[in-house]
């Protein structure tokens, strides 16, 4: 069985160090790079790049709503065109520096507080999954398993990849727990290690309850910015090899071939 992990990378800022990229991008598969806007700068975006291109990690856009400040976090209501306009800009400017390296950007994972907001209304997901598309229709959408981003992006008949994440747990709505809420994250890597096999395994959702939601996952996503994030990565990556699942990139996972 083939799975692959993913993690936000290049998100230097205030709120972030970037400084666990180059160890990051030795252990996942497919990087997801901030383009700008909530985070990054050219620096760091063709950091990534080169980084990734030796390991031969694949390379995504991780568009956000341009704000800095909240790290791209804070809800902001927005038109259909200027959600679409914000896609396109980040996929370009990223896809810009990849190019001068000889790389290409394969696929596209929305952050922070867009992410959430598409997860929860068709209508911000549809128009996420139309601005992809657009682009390129050979363009992978890293979304999570279960969320209505998954469910507007079927109706175009895209290449989706489901993802489940390490370090967050979920509500019985499929949903992630609130980072308000003191039970939001896993920072404990022995307990990461756990929930993503038992996920993976059962292709379903651990749910903070006890409850489980099937559903199809193809990769697991590590946050870069968690203190325990290096470890975590390390220790989930060990655990699924151990267990015979076959990590790769996004784009050479069979499904996208």
């Amino acid at each position: 069985m083939e799975i692959n992990i993913n993690c936000d990378l290049g998100e230097k800022s205030k709120h972030h160090s970037n400084k666990n990229d180059p160890d990051l991008l030795q252990i996942v598969n497919s990087a997801n790079v901030a383009c700008g806007f909530h985070a990054g700068d050219n620096e760091s975006m063709n950091q990534v790049v080169q980084i990734s291109k030796k390991n031969n990690v694949s390379i995504g856009a991780h568009p956000s709503f341009n704000d800095p400040e909240n790290f791209g976090r804070t809800r902001i209501n927005l038109s259909s065109s200027e959600v679409r306009k914000l896609i396109i800009d980040q996929y370009d400017i990223l896809q810009k520096i990849a190019s001068e390296h000889g790389e290409t950007v394969t696929h596209i994972k929305p952050h922070g507080a867009l992410n959430n907001m598409a997860c929860e209304d068709i209508e911000l997901a549809t128009t996420l999954a139309k601005s992809i598309n657009e682009i390129s229709k050979d363009l992978i959408y890293l979304v999570p398993t279960g969320s209505k981003m998954e469910k507007a992006a079927k109706k175009l008949n895209m290449k989706i990849a489901c993802e489940i994440f390490a370090d967050r747990n979920y509500e019985d709505d499929g949903n992630l727990v609130s980072r308000k809420k003191p039970h939001a994250l896993i920072t404990d890597p022995e307990q990461a290690k756990k929930h993503v096999l038992s996920m993976v395994k059962n292709q379903s959702l651990n749910c903070h309850s006890g409850k489980q939601i099937p559903c199809e996952i193809d990769s697991v996503c590590i946050h870069g910015d968690n203190e325990s994030s290096l470890a975590t990565a390390k220790s989930i990556k060990d655990n699924l090899i151990e267990n015979k699942l076959e990590l790769k990139p996004l784009n050479l996972m069979e499904k996208f071939i």
